[in-house]
């Protein structure tokens, strides 16, 4: 059973999944949450979710296969969709060296994950695969229901979906500030990107070959880097900066709002591009 995730969805970290932001992120017309993080491997905050929300589909953003075994997750996976059917993407990934002691052969071990999942019968269409470079975007085409790539450019998008071609989901994140100032935009989204982001292997080496220089990378990041990875500006301006992605290919767009309260933002993206009507 394929997941209707709709256009625009939000990601945040479960502690910022209030009451509050939650029932306003489905009546604005978001189609999907993504749970930023490693959820733990029981899913409850995802069953707990589901429980909370009439129709919201709602994804992991993202299981780390390192932390929770395929059989753990297979089992809740299961337990989730028979109470909420099509409505949980499993969003899966290998996670970071330097956050991961066992961080070995990371691709043969997202390989092995997949196939206890297929004994499992946990359906690739109900599973998507964190995949930056072209090697594990070819496998979440092959293996998944597509990829959910973070810290990304449109330009990234655009090349992601030359490599996944037109079948499979492609579910970027994008950062947003609503601030129409720039220097006070990119004071709050700087250390946003740079802790922890500028210090992971897997983040700088994808920026670079984006074509990111070094000097973009150093001191927190420069200016251009910063305004490409974090959106800011009024809603128009958001919506033209999450729209991007779309434009260049991607299905759907995960945005993480950066602004402390995240709802003024929320609705003011929501109004901009009209997913009430949509």
């Amino acid at each position: 059973m394929s997941i209707e995730l709709g256009r625009i969805g939000i990601w945040r970290h479960s502690s910022g999944l209030t009451s509050e932001v939650v029932a306003e992120v489905e009546a604005l017309g978001y189609g999907a949450i993504w749970i930023g993080g490693s959820p733990g491997g029981d899913l409850s905050v995802v069953e707990d979710l589901l429980d909370a929300t009439d129709h919201i589909a709602v994804a992991t953003g993202i299981v780390n296969v390192w932390k929770d075994d395929a059989a753990t997750i297979g089992a809740n996976y299961h337990r989730i969709t028979a109470r909420h059917p099509g409505r949980f993407l499993l969003g899966l990934g290998i996670g970071h060296p330097e956050a991961t002691t066992e961080y070995q052969r990371p691709y043969a071990k997202l390989v092995s994950y997949l196939d206890e999942l297929d004994k499992l019968e946990v359906p690739a269409e109900g599973r998507a695969l964190a995949a930056l470079g072209p090697r594990v975007l070819r496998l979440a085409a092959d293996r998944s229901a597509g990829a959910h790539p973070y810290l990304v450019t449109p330009e990234h998008t655009r090349e992601a979906r030359q490599i996944l071609g037109p079948g499979p989901l492609l579910a970027p994140e994008q950062k947003v500030i609503l601030d129409t100032d720039p220097e006070r935009a990119r004071a709050l989204g700087r250390p946003r990107v740079q802790n922890p982001y500028l210090g992971l292997t897997n983040y700088v080496s994808n920026l670079r070959r984006l074509g990111w220089a070094d000097a973009d990378l150093a001191n927190g990041g420069s200016d251009a880097l910063i305004d490409a990875l974090v959106v800011h500006g009024d809603a128009e301006t958001l919506g033209r900066g999450v729209t991007a992605h779309l434009d260049a290919g991607a299905d759907h767009v995960a945005v993480q709002i950066l602004d402390s309260d995240p709802l003024p933002a929320l609705r003011a993206l929501a109004a901009s591009l009209q997913l009430a009507s949509s």
